[in-house]
């Protein structure tokens, strides 16, 4: 990678659904050589995917929580496992630190939150604690 790679992937990260003309004429460079640099960044895993960032809130969702899980330590990838399978789950990692899991989710609102953390986390096997956080506006994404 260099410097040409690194413009390329910033202009990518803000908008990704950016034509490879527009990133060309940005960098002041051929269209064709924006498009071999991406398709090799790509075949090196260096771009996993494009992806599309909506905003929760104007889908619904008017609750947002950063969740740190304990669990037993023996269970912890199948804990994270099963909330990995949960809809309202937005993104799950193993992590040191305060909690073994990290966990964001989406609702509805409070009260679909709470029904989630004792009905769907808090039943899970191997889940000894649960602590919400709730998001009050994201500043970075």
């Amino acid at each position: 990678m260099d410097e040409t790679d690194l413009a390329i992937l910033r202009i990518l990260q803000e908008d990704a659904s950016l034509p490879f003309t527009e990133i060309a004429r940005r960098l002041k460079m051929s269209e064709s050589t924006v498009r071999k640099r991406v398709e090799k960044l790509r075949r090196e895993g260096i771009i996993k995917k494009f992806t599309v960032i909506v905003d929760p809130l104007k889908m619904g969702f008017n609750t947002i929580a950063i969740i740190g899980i304990d669990a037993d330590p023996s269970k912890i990838l199948d804990v994270a496992k099963r909330l990995c399978e949960m809809l309202e789950t937005r993104y799950v990692a193993t992590s040191t630190g305060d909690h073994m899991i990290i966990v964001e989710v989406w609702a509805k609102n409070m009260m679909d939150l709470l029904r989630m953390i004792n009905e769907k986390i808090g039943t899970i096997d191997g889940v000894k604690r649960v602590c919400p956080a709730i998001i009050l506006e994201k500043l970075k994404e």
